[in-house]
């Protein structure tokens, strides 16, 4: 810069001594003070720009532009000055100037090269790969030159996330989500309100509600604020072509004007389409960042908020709602961002079009602008209609989202009871009402869409005809409707007619945004957990101090229903050892909660010191390898990582298991039994060495002997925690001697506290509890001999492998397709449609363009007749007719595609839908286990979203615009036949650029949909254990997980984006050409007649106008082309559900089952065995045996003996690898599945209940009358329960069964069995939910129920088959003893040795 300076400095004082001698204006010095401030001020810009890392700026590369421009018109003039005075007035100042002008395109050149960032600027992240943006030029940045290696890469081979740049930092959620977080704080706090309580503070600030809207545009404003000016200058650009149509219509016809204008007529236009386009792809550049940025700062935000629900929300907000908040509502908002500026831009488009109108036509413009207002009042009535169909349509949404997710969630048992037919037809009916709304929405969209594209067309005639009326009697040429006229209102009217013809889909996408804005706000604002309810202080308490303690505590699940817990008075000291006992449903693990916080405190005070640990009932397991279960998060101890093994008695699985402890475990941990779950949940527990230990049950899942394994070695008085604060809520009675406290709890109130001993000296209920369900002799430590190599759960069979390999995976990778979309997804999608309907539409389009082009080539006739009558005697009627005719043409052809289009489409997301439905109903097991319930529920919500909505939009939009290129190229060929030379090497760059492309943006735009399901699976992996991980205090960790999915899924999105702007600029440049050589062909049909032939003024209009139009067409057809073809992998994602393995038939007619079978229930297996997928080792092997119909038969066995995997083979949930398995003499693999399942009953191990009516859940098919329902209740010990309910038996029952206890929702399924009350039941281990005293029970009821029944329990209290016919012990899949329970004992083996070990003997 110093050469500024000198300069400056050198001729102000050049200056100041010349003015002594001579006059020298002012403007002279003014000149000079305002460039050396200009100068100052670019240099304090550099000084900046250097500051925060810029590297290349398109502010200096402009303003440099801007300088050089105006120094070479001064230099011109300088120059001109010069020959007019025959020399250099003044060499001192032309010498200096000419100096500085060279020095100023140096200066300009330099600012194109960006300077480099530092090195340090990735050294935080490991294993990055920067995005070539940040450091890329300006002229690179406004072209996406940047991405020419990927899209290389993209071309030649079939890109990975490995290939994927980094997102850029200041779109990362860590940058973003915190920015609108805030901003949604401030609201909150200004409107005084609180989420604990959901009411509003203040009197002052009572009924104002924070606005969503507000808070994400102060978080994200900004640059969609510069994204507008961006889309003004291009707005404003765009009215400069038809003035320069006007000077070429009137340069043609003026054959007096100099040659050369027409040259810079073309090169003008030229120019400003190459402006205008880069100003249209910089702002929609930034509106997709914009929206990018809100998705991510949305999905965090619900995310948060999932975590922390109040118990009341949490019920009334269901996981598929919730997920749908984040795939449908946040997306629409992203979607919207791009036409949201068109609120305004549309209007002021209008006003530009109209004010030009007005200028060239004159007051009959007013006559179009009548039109235009009386159809505004019934678009206004439509889209009110819209609106309110919206909103059913997301409401239906998310009850199927919902459902679908509670089936997943069930599916085991759904397999079991076979109830996919009623569960199918709920989803069905669901979704059939939601095609319903949707149809109506749609076809109102479409008359919607007929309305505005009749617009333009009614305005055009509207406004001709009345200007051909108004001047009928004149004389004068000025008042024909010339081409000059005629074809510069058109060009005005296309512009007038794309903010129109967009208006449907921005007010349909508003309206989606503005129903989902509603939702989130809603959402946003439910009430919270209170979190301050538990005084709570990280430091431990001191020896012989309170740890715990509950004063005077009334607690409930929320404010609507009476307290659970009661006056609830307890205090726990420092390593104290509390048991809390109770029969089922007498707020056990309410008490629990409610010391967790996550219960609705009344009154009364919480305390709780030290940090905390917490293994809840149902144990929760991540998705993640077993090592990363229990260390969760914690830095890796390997002694303390070792110990915790041992105690847990986890050793002896990980030695079997082929990955060791870095086995990967399922969803929920589908893939490990519930006493393996149980040990995990435990064990990270122990891992975390807290101060505080909350102990929800752990023992009810595992056998007897493992029981005591644990409680010995991890809680008892000498375990790993001793020290430790001990709430451990249990139903064993053999541990309680060692307890320092018991705490005996019913009907929501503590009855009883003391010592083991105290309680037994007060003679209460306690006491005579223990009379009557104490075992005979307590277990001796020696009896227990763990044989650690048998601890292992038959599901991990699945696993073994030869020894030495230590990878081992359940979970697929989802499939991501490579190559082109084949045809026979756009085959299938058409099928879907039904091929008659795909030609129509087809079809109709084609007459709509040619509506288009026979309107204008009508046009053209009229206008060139117009301008050569001198007389006024055309006939007006005809030209007229005409031209409205073609008009007519085209409107009804728009409507009729437009509703076969809606029929067309709806029909496809019937179909595809339902087809996806019914084979993931059909599916194995084995499928669920393996695939992410995420990525399943992605499917039915994302993808079908993208079927039921953006499929048709993009289709509509680009048929519309493809027909509307095609049209133009038809017209310039037509007018200026040479055009047609210039078509080939055109037609071929865009053919080579689109191929170049569509493999890039289409494996980006799969990888984009494939990154969807990990944010849905990790969300709803959160939700189920939201309470582990606030109890933890791993919030902020799991919400740094959600924000690195989003962030890998926003990866693939934003070079997606890019890809498409690559694609525009290119290609846009081909547009540009296209107007550049019809208007020079112009200029030279008119310059050389003789040679290329001689052109009329109105077909050099038609030419141009149409040319005009083909750059924001071929944009639009471009981007709705890409968009297609992206949407277009949803169908190829549903397509790929709809092909999977099935199970076996569910009914085969050659082979039906007997009426009444079975009927004697007689069990038969011959030299069985079975392995859970192909290519895996035998879990059950040559398992033969011979069970009578009415026999009791208890299955016991060391844990990973196989007992499960018996049951699972009786319902054929995995087929047999050799050998048969006969009921009452019938091979059952003869018989369909839903035959052999609906006549076999079985009462699993977890309680799946899923959300609707009782009576829903124990009738699906409501075959059974409401006497027959109340009779199984009763019998179930559950009629109290249900009768004090104000519904009964349409009493609601939340998500999973959440407002029952475990214990009450293992009743129901036992209501299940009753009701189905098949001639064979299975028990596995049924009962490990509940306490003794209603085991009891329920054992007595099976007796009495199903006596004559033949009987298979899966036990771990041995106890419980002890009177049974007999016994079967199993170990490693083999039948190793099998006889009546005094025989086995008798001859002391494996049996005895369990019965030893559970201390009956």
């Amino acid at each position: 810069m110093a050469h500024y300076y000198k300069k400056i400095v050198c001729t102000l004082t050049y200056s100041v001594i010349k003015n002594r001698s001579e006059t020298i204006p002012r403007y002279n010095f003014i000149y000079l003070v305002f460039t050396g401030l200009t100068m100052v001020w670019v240099m304090l810009l550099m000084a900046y720009h250097r500051k925060r890392g810029i590297q290349s700026s398109g502010i200096f590369i402009i303003f440099w532009m801007a300088f050089l421009i105006y120094g070479s018109i001064k230099l011109r003039t300088l120059i001109l000055i010069a020959e007019d005075k025959n020399g250099v007035p003044d060499r001192m100042m032309f010498s200096s100037f000419v100096i500085v002008y060279f020095l100023s395109i140096v200066q300009m050149v330099l600012s194109f090269v960006p300077e480099k960032k530092a090195n340090s600027y990735y050294t935080h992240f490991i294993n990055q790969k920067p995005s070539p943006e940040e450091s890329s030029s300006f002229l690179s940045l406004i072209t996406w030159w940047w991405m020419n290696s990927l899209m290389w890469k993209g071309f030649h081979s079939t890109l990975t996330y490995d290939d994927l740049y980094d997102l850029n930092m200041k779109d990362r959620s860590t940058y973003v989500a915190p920015k609108f977080q805030r901003e949604w704080n401030r609201l909150v706090s200004n409107a005084g309100l609180n989420f604990v309580n959901n009411d509003i503070e203040g009197s002052e600030t009572k009924g104002r509600q924070p606005s969503l809207v507000l808070a994400l545009s102060r978080a994200y404003g900004f640059d969609f604020f510069v994204a507008g000016i961006f889309k003004l200058f291009q707005d404003i650009l765009g009215f400069i072509g038809p003035q320069l149509l006007k000077l070429m219509i009137d340069y043609v016809r003026d054959e007096a004007e100099p040659a050369w204008r027409g040259y810079l007529y073309a090169v003008t236009i030229f120019l400003l389409a190459i402006l205008r386009s880069l100003l249209l792809h910089q702002y929609f550049n930034r509106c997709y960042i914009v929206g990018m940025r809100i998705r991510s700062g949305l999905i965090q935000a619900v995310y948060k908020k999932a975590l922390i629900l109040s118990n009341e929300s949490r019920q009334n907000r269901a996981t598929g709602e919730i997920v749908n908040l984040m795939s449908v509502d946040a997306q629409r908002f992203q979607d919207l961002m791009v036409y949201l500026h068109m609120i305004w831009s549309g209007p002021f488009q209008a006003f530009l079009a109209l004010f030009f109108l007005y200028l060239s036509m004159g007051p009959s413009i007013f006559a179009g602008l009548a039109v235009m207002v009386i159809l505004l009042p019934v678009n206004a009535l439509v889209t009110k209609y819209i609106r309110r169909f919206s909103v059913i349509v997301m409401s239906k949404k998310d009850s199927r989202s919902k459902m679908i997710n509670e089936i997943l969630n069930g599916i085991k048992v759904i397999k079991l009871y076979a109830w996919e037919i009623p569960f199918r037809k709920l989803i069905m009916g669901i979704r059939d009402e939601e095609i319903k709304v949707l149809k109506k929405a749609s076809l109102l969209n479409a008359s919607l869409s007929f309305t505005w594209t009749s617009a333009t067309f009614l305005v055009a005639v509207a406004t001709f005809a009345t200007y051909s009326l108004i001047n009928l009697n004149s004389t004068s040429i000025e008042d024909r409707l010339t081409p000059e006229k005629a074809f510069v209102a058109l060009s005005l009217f296309e512009l007038l007619s794309f903010p129109i013809s967009i208006v449907p889909m921005m007010i349909l996408y508003l309206i989606q945004a503005n129903v989902s804005l509603k939702r989130l706000s809603s959402f946003l604002t439910d009430e919270e957990l209170d979190l301050n309810c538990v005084s709570y202080t990280e430091e431990p308490a001191s020896c012989g101090e309170n740890a715990l303690s509950i004063n005077e505590g009334f607690f409930s699940w929320d404010a609507k229903t009476p307290p659970i817990l009661l006056n609830i008075n307890l205090s726990v000291e420092t390593g104290e050892l509390v048991a809390i006992v109770g029969h089922v449903g007498a707020g056990k693990s309410s008490l629990i909660s409610a010391l967790l916080g996550q219960m609705k405190k009344l009154c009364g005070e919480v305390s709780l010191k030290g940090r905390l640990s917490y293994v809840p009932q149902l144990a929760w397991i991540q998705n993640a390898t077993i090592r990363d279960n229990i260390v969760f998060g914690k830095k890796f101890d390997d002694i303390l990582y070792n110990e915790t093994l041992q105690c847990c008695a986890l050793e002896s699985d990980l030695e079997l298991l082929a990955g060791g402890d870095m086995t990967e475990i399922g969803e929920k941990g589908i893939n490990l039994s519930g006493g393996q779950k149980q040990r995990v949940s435990l064990a990270r527990a122990v891992y975390q060495d807290s101060d505080v230990y909350l102990l929800d049950d752990p023992l009810s899942a595992v056998d007897s002997h493992v029981g005591k394994h644990i409680f010995d070695k991890v809680i008892g008085p000498n375990g790993m925690l001793k020290g430790k604060v001990r709430i451990l809520v249990t139903h064993g009675i053999g541990f309680l001697s060692q307890c320092d406290k018991i705490i005996v709890m019913s009907n929501g109130r503590i009855t009883e506290v003391g010592s083991y001993r105290q309680l037994i000296e007060q003679n209460g209920a306690f006491a005579e509890f223990l009379q009557n369900y104490s075992l005979p002799n307590d277990v001796n430590d020696n009896d227990i001999e763990m044989n650690e190599n048998k601890i292992v759960d038959e599901n991990k069979e699945t696993f073994k492998r030869t020894k030495g390999e230590r990878k081992s995976f359940i979970m697929t990778e989802e499939t991501v397709e490579t190559g082109s979309v084949h045809y026979a997804v756009f085959l299938s999608y058409a099928k879907s449609c039904s091929y008659f309907l795909a030609f129509l539409v087809g079809f109709l389009y084609l007459i709509v363009s040619g509506g288009s082009v026979g309107q204008n080539l009508w046009l053209a006739h009229w206008s060139n007749q117009e301008g050569r009558d001198t007389a006024n005697n055309s006939d007006l009627s005809l030209n007229l007719g005409v031209y409205a005719g073609f008009g007519f043409l085209q409107t009804i052809s728009t409507v009729l595609a437009s509703f076969a289009l809606v029929f067309a489409t709806l029909k496809a997301s019937r179909t595809l839908h339902n087809g996806m439905l019914l084979n993931i109903l059909r599916s194995p097991l084995s499928f669920f286990e393996s695939t992410p319930l995420g990525r399943i529920l992605n499917r039915f919500s994302k993808d079908i979203d993208v079927v039921d909505e953006a499929i048709p939009i993009a289709l509509s939009e680009f048929l519309f615009t493809f027909s509307a290129v095609v049209a133009t190229i038809i017209v310039i060929c037509y007018t200026s036949p040479w055009f047609i030379l210039l078509i080939v090497p055109l037609s071929l760059f865009y053919l080579v650029v689109q191929r170049f492309y569509v493999k890039t943006s289409r494996q980006l735009k799969r990888l984009e949909s494939s990154s969807r399901s990990p944010i849905y699976s990790h969300f709803q992996e959160s939700i189920n254990g939201a309470s582990s991980i606030r109890a933890y205090s791993k919030v902020d960790e799991f919400q740094l997980q959600s924000e690195a999915h989003v962030d890998h899924n926003q990866t693939a999105f934003y070079l997606t984006s890019c890809s498409n702007r690559w694609l525009a600029v290119r290609l846009e440049l081909v547009g540009n050409l296209v107007i550049f050589f019809a208007a020079l062909s112009a200029a030279l049909q008119r310059n050389y007649p003789e040679i290329f032939g001689r052109i009329d003024p109105g077909l050099v209009g038609l030419s141009i106008s149409y040319s005009l139009m083909v750059t924001q067409s071929l944009n639009w057809t471009v981007r709705m082309m890409s968009d297609l073809e992206s949407n277009i992998v949803a169908v190829e994602r549903i397509k790929e559900y709809t092909e999977t393995p099935n199970e076996a038939p569910d009914v085969i007619p050659s082979c039906p089952i007997p009426p009444g079978w079975p009927i004697q229930g007689r069990v038969q297996f011959s030299h069985y065995s079975t392995r859970y997928r192909p290519g895996l080792d035998l879990v059950l092997k040559d398992i033969t045996c011979d069970i009578p119909g009415g026999q009791k038969v208890g299955i016991v066995g060391r844990t990973g003996a196989g007992k499960s995997t018996l049951a699972l083979a009786l319902f054929r949930i995995i087929e047999s690898a050799q050998g048969s398995i006969s009921i009452d003499g019938a091979d059952i693999s003869t018989y369909g599945l839903r035959d052999l399942r609906s006549n076999i009953t079985i009462i699993p191990q977890d309680p799946v209940l899923f959300s609707g009516s009782l009576r829903l859940n124990l009738d699906p098919f409501n075959a059974k009358s409401d006497e027959e329902l109340w009779r199984v209740l009763e019998t179930a010990h559950l009629s109290e329960f249900v009768s004090g309910l104000t519904e009964g038996l349409y009493y609601p029952v939340a998500e999973g069964g959440e407002n029952l206890s475990v214990g009450q929702r293992q009743l129901v399924c036992l209501a299940r069995a009753l009701l189905r009350k098949t001639k064979i039941l299975v028990l596995d281990e049924a009962t490990a939910a509940v306490d003794l005293e209603t085991d009891g029970l329920i054992q007595k009821t099976i007796r009495s129920e199903f006596a004559n029944c033949t009987i298979l329990t899966i036990a771990h209290r041995i106890n419980t088959i002890m009177d049974y016919d007999r016994v079967m012990v199993l170990d490693n899949g083999r039948i190793a003893e099998f006889d009546s329970p005094n025989m086995l004992i008798a001859k002391k083996e494996s049996f005895y040795e369990l019965v030893k070990n559970s201390g009956i003997l």
